[in-house]
Formats: C-alpha cells, sequence, structure tokens
C-alpha cells in the first residue's frame, strides 16, 4: 500500500513522540505561529498576546509571521502545507477557514488542519446611529418589507460573516436589503457615521465602544446566548429569528501532527485563556473568550461547514 506524504511524514514523527509520552512533548526550538491577515489586525493584536503567554508555558519563543492576502488563503494554505511537527501553529477565522473552499477551488479545505483549540467567539451584530428611526429590529424589518432592497447595510466584504448573516436574516425574515462591502469594520462605522448608510453589521466587540460613548444603538447581537459585556442588547434568537453568526478565530496545525503534540498545545492555549492576566487583555482588547478543545472545535466547524454549504447551495453570494 502506497502513503501519502503526510502519513509518511506523521509516522517518522509518530515514535519519538510516543517515545515522550509520559513526560508530554516539549518543543527544543521557536515555534512558528502563522497568522494570514495583516499585522496590526484583530486577529494578529490577539495572536501577539497569546504568543507571550505560551512562551512562558512552552518555554520556547513563539514568533508571529504575518502572510496576509486572499481572504487568509494564502496563510491558511501555508499552514497547511507546513511540516506537522509542533513547530508550525496558526491562528485560522471563520466563516472564511470553512468557505473559502466553499466558494473556490481552493488550495486547503478543513481537513488539512490538526484542530488546538477555540479562542475567541465574536457575535455579529447589528448597529444604527442613536438617532435613527429604526430602534429597534422590528423597526427595521417593516421597513424593508415596504421598501425592499432599498435599506443599505455596510459589512466588510462579501462572504464575511456579517454579510452571511444578513442573507439568513433576509430568508427569515422574507425581507430585502442592500448591501454595501467595505474593506473593513472602521470603514463601515464612517459610513454610518457620515449617513451614507443606515446600518452597520459587524462584530457586537467592534461596536461596544462607539455604543458606550453614545455615538451607535445596538438592534440586535447574533451569539447564541447574550455576551455577558453586553447584556442588554437582544439575540436574534430572541427576536424570533434563528440566525447565529459571529467571527471564531482558534488555533490550528497541519494535519497528521501526533495526539500527544496536538495535546499539549490545546493544555498550553487552555492555560492561557484560563490565566487572569490575559483574561484582562482580552478584556481590554474587547475579545468574547471561548475556549473549545479540539474535538470539540472541530465539531463546531464541521457545522458550520454544513451550513454554509447550503446557504451556498441556495444563494450562492457572489456580487
Amino acid at each position: 500500500m502506497k502513503l501519502s506524504r503526510r502519513a509518511l511524514i506523521a509516522s517518522a514523527l509518530a515514535t519519538p513522540a510516543i517515545a515522550r509520552a509520559q513526560g508530554g512533548w516539549r518543543p527544543d526550538r521557536q515555534i512558528t505561529m502563522i497568522v494570514a491577515f495583516a499585522a496590526g489586525g484583530g486577529t494578529d493584536v490577539a495572536a501577539r498576546t497569546i504568543a507571550r503567554f505560551m512562551e512562558a508555558d512552552l518555554g520556547q519563543s513563539v514568533v508571529v509571521l504575518n502572510r496576509p492576502g486572499a481572504g487568509g488563503e494564502i496563510g491558511f494554505t501555508e499552514l497547511a502545507r507546513a511540516r506537522p511537527d509542533g513547530y508550525t501553529i496558526g491562528f485560522i477565522n471563520t466563516p472564511t477557514i470553512v468557505t473559502i473552499p466553499i466558494e473556490r477551488r481552493a488550495r486547503f479545505s478543513l481537513d488539512d488542519f490538526s484542530l488546538i483549540g477555540n479562542i475567541v467567539d465574536d457575535p455579529g451584530g447589528m448597529w444604527v446611529l442613536p438617532d435613527s428611526p429604526y430602534r429597534t429590529l422590528a423597526d427595521l424589518l417593516a421597513a424593508a418589507r415596504a421598501n425592499p432592497g432599498t435599506i443599505g447595510y455596510g459589512t466588510t466584504g462579501i462572504g464575511s460573516d456579517d454579510h452571511l448573516a444578513m442573507l439568513a436574516l433576509e430568508r427569515a425574515s422574507g425581507t430585502k436589503f442592500l448591501h454595501i462591502p467595505f474593506a473593513g469594520s472602521s470603514l463601515v462605522k464612517q459610513n454610518v457615521f457620515s449617513r451614507t448608510i443606515p446600518l452597520a453589521v459587524m462584530n457586537v466587540a467592534e461596536g461596544l465602544n462607539d455604543w458606550r460613548q453614545g455615538t451607535l444603538h445596538p438592534l440586535a447581537q447574533m451569539g447564541e446566548t447574550r455576551w455577558d459585556r453586553a447584556p442588554t442588547i437582544p439575540t436574534l434568537r430572541e427576536l424570533g429569528f434563528d440566525v447565529v453568526e459571529g467571527s471564531m478565530r482558534g488555533m490550528a496545525a497541519p494535519a497528521g501532527m501526533p495526539t500527544e503534540i496536538i495535546t499539549r498545545l490545546a493544555e498550553s492555549v487552555k492555560k492561557t485563556v484560563d490565566n487572569p492576566e490575559f483574561q484582562r487583555l482580552a478584556d481590554q482588547q474587547f475579545l468574547p473568550l471561548r475556549f473549545l478543545a479540539p474535538d470539540a472545535y472541530r465539531a463546531e466547524l464541521v457545522g458550520l461547514r454544513t451550513r454554509y454549504q447550503a446557504l451556498w447551495n441556495l444563494h450562492p453570494w457572489r456580487e
């Protein structure tokens, strides 16, 4: 029987890993953490914060390597093709980790990764100006039904979690909005503040500070339950629409990595998430933490892939 290259690599790595099983895997050189987005963005800032805590736990430096481009595909592909020895890890983000292979012929799939753990789960949110005529989601939907396709909403791009959430809400509510994509949430907010568009659809964390300052008003959040940092904002489910959407950020490695190494890295991530100092820094960065161990993380992503594939089959989100 002919073995694949990845299977051969995994087999070669397994013996020394098993030999160290009693003491656990210990890295003996620098670890590279690939981030598929530009330096200074939300994922990059979170990654660099986490890297500092993992360094202390693992006893080796963890260096962030930015590989932006193609909506994350460049960095995700580099991570998937790395040697599965524990010395190359990286961040993966939803929805792009599962939607890019749905949208086009990608150079990676979810099965090309060993999952280490989810860290952040930032629910989607819907925001208007404080003096908007839409005081509630019901107000907004009533206006959209009366004037289909005329109420513009801004997102961070075609196929983003914000965009996919609105497609789902349109189907669930029998409405039609006008999608206006931007290159980032800061531009979405600028266009709401300038009254170019009446509605911003972006993660709750991205609007939280503006809400506290009184410059934005929330209509809904899209988590399974209300985020404790925004306990007064109702979820779409509470308002009668089974739409749960957001941006998960977690850590992964190439497929074929020995179980012992995955376990040790997952332990390090869990220790980081549980660390009070890290939690304080995450709170400053408005990072909604939600740790998922490897098996639970994979189950969540497989479920997302199934849901997004069904949505694509009904309504491909090319525009």
